[in-house]
C-alpha cells in the first residue's frame, strides 16, 4: 500500500491554536471529534507544546470517551458522497450498506481512510461495513470509538495546518468560518 505524504504544519499554526478563545478552539475542535467533553478536554489543556502533545492529550481524552459521549460524537458525524466519477451501482451498493449498518448499530459508519488512496476508499468502506456488520454491539462501539480517534487525529492535523495558513493573527481558517460544513477532511471523514 503506498504511503501518503502530509504536510507538517508549522509551529505558527499551533501557536495560533494554543492562543485562540478557549470557546473558538473548543468550537473548531468540535470539527474533529463530535463530542462536547471531549473538544472542552482537549481545549482546556491548551498551550500544547508541539503536534504530538496535543494529538496525544486528543488520544487520551478520547481513550476516556463515555458511551454518552461517542453517541454523541457519532450523531454528529455524516455521510460523505462518493469521490466524482463513482459510477452508479457503487451509489447503491454503498447506500445500502450504509442502511444496513445504520439499522444494526443506530449511527453512521465510521472509518478512517488516511492509509489508503482516494481511489482505494470505496472498497475499503464497502469492505469494512461488511464485515463489520457481524460484529456485536460491544465490538463495533469500541471499533467506531477507535475509528473516531484516528478520524480526530487527520483533523485536528489539518485543523493546525490550516491555522498556519491564516495570513493574521486571530483570523479563523477559511474552513472554520461554517460551522455547518462539517469535519474540515475529505477524503478522511466518516462514509
Amino acid at each position: 500500500m503506498p504511503e501518503q505524504t502530509r504536510p507538517t504544519p508549522s509551529p505558527a499554526g499551533l501557536e495560533r491554536f494554543n492562543a485562540v478563545p478557549a470557546d473558538e478552539a473548543q468550537q473548531a475542535l468540535l470539527a474533529c471529534c463530535g463530542s462536547s467533553r471531549w473538544a472542552r478536554r482537549v481545549a482546556d489543556h491548551r498551550p500544547y507544546p508541539d503536534l504530538d502533545a496535543l494529538l496525544a492529550a486528543a488520544d487520551e481524552a478520547a481513550y476516556d470517551l463515555a458511551p454518552g459521549d461517542l453517541a454523541e460524537a457519532l450523531s454528529r458525524e455524516s455521510l460523505t458522497p462518493l469521490p466524482d466519477g463513482a459510477y452508479s451501482a457503487a451509489h447503491t451498493a454503498l447506500s445500502a450498506a450504509h442502511a444496513a449498518y445504520e439499522s444494526r448499530f443506530g449511527h453512521v459508519f465510521v472509518i478512517c481512510l488516511d492509509d489508503f488512496t482516494p481511489e482505494e476508499a470505496l472498497d475499503q468502506v464497502l469492505a469494512g461495513i461488511r464485515s463489520r456488520l457481524a460484529n456485536d454491539r460491544e465490538e463495533e462501539r469500541l471499533l467506531s470509538a477507535e475509528e473516531l480517534r484516528r478520524l480526530a487525529r487527520g483533523r485536528i492535523s489539518r485543523l493546525v495546518r490550516a491555522y498556519s495558513e491564516v495570513e493574521k493573527w486571530g483570523e479563523r481558517p477559511e474552513s472554520m468560518h461554517n460551522s455547518d460544513s462539517g469535519p474540515p477532511d475529505s477524503p478522511y471523514a466518516s462514509v
